[in-house]
């Protein structure tokens, strides 16, 4: 039986608000780092912009589904680690070629994403707890298929070339835009169309909006939560590669961390935690909002701890608007 996700003009129209207000506040954060540093529209630090927004993007793509549903996915990190590990091992130490090696990336991040669906969907263990475990799984296991010390894709410079190289300097000479990002904007393309356009995004929004409702209405809801969680480990699969290539070395010890930059993310692009509303578009803002900031205040040359202080701050103020957001519409 099908089902149709009721989304009224009010919840349209404060979607649409909420990624207006972070494009906004995007543009404003630009001007004002701009303003008080003269290197920061620099070509080559808009560029560290793009890079570094390019992993935490791909991960914050992932967990918006996740968190649409209703759920929550604290292992992305580490299972970004874990996906960057195994594509290591394919390449340098099995010495396989580079395409199956990166594909052994994303399959271990689909498959991290499946065995967190079946705990939450088969064995009714709550998100936050199952994918707490998973984290340190992965974590776990990425330090002892590593040997506790970096793989380097020394043998295979392509891989880093490919990432980090520009297939638009070609057209537009002089601006080179790292392929990494290039990946990293077709995923959001591709993201926003199953999100919008194919059975998985709409069950996705159902149950997120209405577990039970979905239930009774004949969707098999363990089956499409699993899907979901799929979807994310897929995504910090690919996040895993594509760090792996800017690197050029699999580091074991990286990612945990992460997973709360993609929440963020995906949070102050107006992604509900109480499931039921986001959109791609929403997070790919938020994830730049991450991005700008971090940068800006670096070049600030505001000391680390602060930075998080304040990125801390900024989630609680955007679930805090959200709350707000949800009780005005009741």
């Amino acid at each position: 039986m099908g089902l149709t996700v009721p989304r009224g003009g009010n919840l349209v129209r404060a979607e649409v608000l909420q990624r207006f207000l972070a494009f906004a506040a995007l543009i404003v954060m630009i001007i004002a780092f701009s303003a008080l540093s003269p290197n920061f529209l620099q070509f080559n630090n808009v560029v560290g912009i793009l890079i570094a927004t390019a992993v935490n993007g791909v991960l914050a793509l992932g967990v918006t589904f996740v968190i649409i549903s209703g759920g929550i996915d604290l292992s992305i990190g580490t299972v970004m680690t874990l996906s960057a590990v195994m594509t290591g091992v394919v390449a340098t130490k099995l010495q396989l070629p580079l395409p199956l090696a990166i594909l052994a990336g994303i399959a271990t991040g689909a498959l991290a994403g499946l065995v967190n669906g079946i705990l939450i969907a088969k064995l009714k263990i709550p998100s936050f707890i199952a994918t707490l475990g998973m984290l340190n799984v992965a974590k776990g296991l990425a330090l002892v298929m590593a040997g506790l010390a970096p793989i380097y894709f020394n043998d295979t410079p392509e891989f880093n070339r490919a990432a980090m190289g520009s297939v638009t300097e070609a057209v537009a000479p002089g601006f080179a835009i790292p392929n990494i990002v290039v990946v990293f904007l077709v995923a959001a393309l591709l993201a926003s169309l199953v999100l919008a356009k194919t059975v998985l995004g709409r069950y996705t929004f159902a149950l997120g909006s209405n577990e039970e409702a979905a239930r009774l209405s004949g969707v098999n809801v363990d089956r499409w939560k699993i899907a979901v969680y799929v979807v994310c480990g897929m995504f910090a699969g690919l996040a895993g590669v594509l760090i792996a290539a800017r690197l050029n070395s699999a580091q074991p010890s990286l990612g945990q961390g992460y997973e709360l930059d993609a929440i963020a993310a995906a949070v102050i692009g107006g992604t509900s935690l109480s499931g039921g509303e986001g959109t791609i578009l929403g997070t790919v803002i938020g994830a730049f909002i991450i991005s700008t900031l971090t940068n800006g205040l670096r070049i600030l040359s505001v000391p680390q701890e602060w930075q998080t202080v304040v990125t801390g701050a900024i989630v609680i103020v955007a679930v805090y608007l959200d709350i707000v957001r949800r009780r005005s519409q009741r």
